[in-house]
């Protein structure tokens, strides 16, 4: 894989969210990481899914940030590269909101996207 592609398969987490993700995890007997996952389905055609976990596998690409790992596989990769992951708490509410540049449309809820 060129530079060009493992660049654009990038993808980072702010600030916010690696404070975030650091202080679930420390409140979380046993877990080490947030996993960040793309799955079929939503209103959009696809959608996020988060989990905490305690295992790494062997797909998986590890993003650290200030102490905090989030965890994607291979194929989750696939669809989410030159994204950003970030928290945010504002009038509407907190939640981790994943910025993606393949992304053609989303619907509200922020977890459902199309490409």
């Amino acid at each position: 894989m060129n530079a060009d592609a493992k660049s654009a398969m990038k993808v980072e987490m702010t600030d916010a969210a690696a404070k975030r993700i650091a202080a679930i995890v420390a409140r979380e007997a046993g877990k080490t990481a947030l996993r960040v996952t793309v799955e079929g389905g939503g209103c959009s055609g696809f959608s996020y899914k988060f989990d905490l976990t305690d295992a790494r596998n062997d797909d998986d690409v590890a993003i650290e940030k200030n102490g905090a790992t989030v965890l994607i596989d291979d194929l989750s990769l696939v669809y989410m590269g030159g994204s950003v992951i970030d928290f945010v708490d504002d009038l509407m509410g907190q939640s981790f909101q994943i910025k993606n540049p393949n992304a053609v449309a989303s619907c509200g809820c922020g977890t459902s996207f199309s490409i």
